[in-house]
């Protein structure tokens, strides 16, 4: 079988992850079936709308598909990743600014790479069962498949927040923070779903809209403000060994289990998409990094310690209570030159 069903129903161009007993990770050769459909749709007539879903219960998509990148890299095949991202951040590109309507329905756990192809759609459907988040800088990686932007642009300092700690977002409070729009029960879908191919239309999703409550990083919004604002990673992470709230201790053990440098450089980049409008120019920022952290950052140690061992003792490169230097992480965000990642790269 397939990992991803690419196919046309009525007016609807669906695509369907179908690799659930692995929570539907994203391979490099799912990533680009999806860049082609979108390709092959833009222009076509018969299609008015794509729907992005999942097979399972458990996860829309839990991330890429880390441990292959990893028996790469180990095997000093840098290239193998990089290739991957770069087609995997030009699909996200393609998903965020396609002229047709894309609507994404995410159940479950919706995570890293998951987050590319989902929280960009024009319309980003959740439920009860969702939960979203960008845990990348406890492997060593940065919320990258455009998820700086999302961040930069979620409420206060909230973007600070989730990218350091890798918190989940429940329904409520993926629609506060900016990561999805609306909130509808999942048994609602798959006749929602028909609607779609029958009619081309998404303005129907909205008679569906319920409840999904009061979100919780709301009412933490002004302590998470507080903390999170801190110039350097050093000054979060005093604010947070003062702080004695619940979310703060959660988030305070979740920074020191993080890779240091994976968070400073995540801090950089969040502020600095703050002054983009557009996702090319955060995953141009984002590829910096993911083009070095093989070699020069903490990723293979991050994903032998978390998923490959599973001792979860990953032996970082700096320790959180020295700090991180800024020239590392100007070593990790500078400019590459000839290599910089561009739309304008062809892919096979």
């Amino acid at each position: 079988m397939k990992d991803v069903e690419i196919r046309k129903s009525g007016r609807a161009g669906r695509i369907t992850l179908t690799r659930p007993k692995v929570l539907n990770a994203l391979s490099p050769a799912m990533s680009l079936e999806i860049e082609a459909a979108l390709d092959g749709w833009e222009h076509e007539g018969a299609v008015d709308v794509v729907v992005i879903d999942a097979e399972g219960e458990r996860a829309f998509c839990a991330g890429g598909d880390i441990a292959d990148i990893y028996h790469h890299g180990v095997a000093d095949d840098e290239e193998f990743a990089r290739a991957f991202w770069r087609q995997e951040y030009r699909m996200n590109a393609k998903i965020a600014r396609y002229p047709k309507p894309v609507v994404a329905f995410m159940q479950g756990f919706t995570m890293g790479g998951g987050v590319g192809v989902g929280c960009h759609a024009a319309y980003r459907v959740v439920g009860r069962s969702t939960q979203i988040a960008m845990p990348e800088a406890s492997i060593g990686l940065i919320p990258d498949v455009g998820g700086t932007l999302l961040l930069a642009h979620s409420p206060g300092r909230l973007g600070e927040y989730l990218g350091l700690t890798g918190a989940r977002m429940g329904a409520a409070d993926a629609i506060y923070a900016g990561f999805a729009d609306m909130f509808i029960p999942e048994e609602e879908w798959p006749g929602l779903i028909s609607g779609l191919e029958a009619s081309g239309n998404p303005a129907s999703l909205s008679a569906a809209v319920g409840d999904a409550g009061d979100a919780p990083l709301a009412a933490e919004a002004a302590e998470i403000d507080r903390i999170f604002s801190g110039h350097a990673l050093r000054d979060i992470v005093r604010a947070l060994d003062g702080a004695d709230t619940e979310a703060c201790q959660k988030a305070r053990d979740a920074v020191q289990r993080n890779s240091p440098l994976s968070m400073a450089c995540t801090l950089e980049l969040v502020r600095r998409a703050r002054g983009f409008n557009d996702i090319e120019a955060a995953l141009a920022q984002e590829y910096r990094f993911t083009h070095r952290v093989q070699a020069g950052g903490d990723l293979l140690e991050g994903v032998l310690a978390q998923i490959i061992d599973k001792d979860r003792n990953p032996k970082w490169m700096h320790k959180i209570a020295d700090g991180v230097p800024a020239a590392a992480v100007a070593h990790m965000l500078a400019p590459l030159g000839d290599l910089e990642w561009s739309m304008k790269e062809e892919f096979a």
